[in-house]
């Protein structure tokens, strides 16, 4: 569940543990020499994109992590559809977000703005453009602010889509309000705590019924929305998160987990709304993350369990897209950095395009020679 840097036998990725307790990061330095800063891929849908923040506050509820708070603060990142083709580039991160990050990640040997100097394809704050499209709202790994699940947001917003992305406070390293406050990790302080993982999601659960309560009032671009068509992905425990967000709220009608522990209790008389798991090797059936097969018998809706070759932990974010800034060197036999996002922005837009769209996808039903590195869980895949 907690991000971390690891290098082992020489070899250094972006992983994470996606287990029940996070474990502290190690220390790290870079294996390569970095190269300049990163640039996302380009989005390949039919849109420009734009992107804006909004800043919410739930007076009704503490803050979770800081007692001495008696209302929880919210920082949510749109992405959507505009007409608006030129114009700043959204910045991906603050340069002290980065450099906190760095910090949190053990990474030292780069220039501490390194991040933040991501190249995005979004438009700061450009004029909405559309009509009753569809809402995804996103949520990040522990540990982790949701710029790094940047690209798969521009992509989906260039498909047609408002993304909804949402740091969870005091859950990630750095989160910047408009005051300039920084909220840093407090949770760090509590992931050994018994049930820690169980009481993330359900806060990040009720996080997300209040996003979608308030964004229709507090977004000018609100009336794009089809709110009869929301669904929900999150990585890690962002992953788990989404399953928990479909169990407290009707309104999220599809889910996709992408790597993710699962803590949320599905019904005993099952789950029918279509939910997809997305998932490295650990997530094969009987391997070392055995919540999925818990999970998989009481989904009776739509579903899908696809296990990436070669993938890890940070595959499905812009991990490794920026490890070449950071002087990361991928293991030898990870999937590389290009072809993981490819894969990941295509099965989870395909997803969604099913289920909000209702664009039928043949490639969800089967295997692809398009795509040979997925593998249909949990009849043709075997533990690796």
């Amino acid at each position: 569940m907690r991000q971390i840097l690891t290098v082992a036998a020489g070899l250094a990725v972006l992983t994470a543990s996606a287990c029940s307790a996070p474990t502290p990061p190690r220390s790290a330095v870079p294996s390569a020499t970095p190269t300049g800063p990163a640039a996302l891929p380009t989005p390949t849908g039919a849109h420009p994109v734009g992107t804006t923040a909004l800043y919410l506050t739930d007076t009704s509820r503490p803050d979770p992590w800081d007692l001495d708070v008696d209302a929880r603060e919210l920082k949510v990142t749109l992405w959507y559809p505009t007409e608006q083709r030129d114009g700043e580039r959204a910045p991906y991160m603050t340069p002290e977000e980065s450099e906190l990050m760095l910090k949190g990640l053990g990474i030292t040997g780069v220039p501490s703005d390194r991040l933040s100097k991501t190249r995005t394809n979004a438009i700061k704050d450009a004029r909405p453009a559309g009509r009753k499209l569809p809402l995804v709202v996103l949520s990040p790994g522990f540990t982790k602010p949701v710029s790094t699940l940047t690209s798969l947001a521009e992509e989906l917003a260039s498909r047609g889509y408002v993304v909804a992305g949402i740091d969870h406070t005091y859950e990630s390293y750095a989160t910047t309000f408009p005051d300039g406050r920084v909220a840093e990790c407090l949770a760090c302080d509590s992931d050994s705590d018994p049930g820690f993982g169980t009481g993330l999601v359900q806060g990040r659960a009720t996080d997300v019924s209040f996003v979608l309560d308030r964004l229709p009032s507090t977004w000018d671009g609100a009336d794009l929305i089809d709110r009869s068509r929301i669904a929900m992905v999150g990585q890690s425990i962002g992953g788990a998160s989404a399953m928990a967000a479909m169990v407290k709220d009707s309104r999220v009608r599809a889910g996709i987990n992408m790597d993710g522990t699962t803590y949320a209790r599905i019904p005993k008389s099952g789950f029918s709304r279509p939910f997809m798991f997305l998932g490295s090797a650990q997530h094969v059936p009987g391997g070392p993350a055995p919540t999925w097969d818990r999970d998989w018998k009481l989904l009776t809706g739509w579903k899908r369990w696809l296990v990436l070759s070669g993938a890890e932990h940070q595959s499905f974010t812009d991990g490794p897209l920026v490890e070449g800034a950071l002087g990361v060197k991928p293991a030898y036999g990870v999937l590389r950095a290009a072809r993981a996002a490819e894969l990941t922005r295509t099965y989870v837009a395909a997803f969604l395009d099913q289920h909000l769209k209702s664009r039928r996808q043949p490639f969800l039903d089967k295997p692809s020679s398009r795509y040979p590195e997925v593998m249909f869980c949990p009849t043709a895949c075997g533990q690796s």
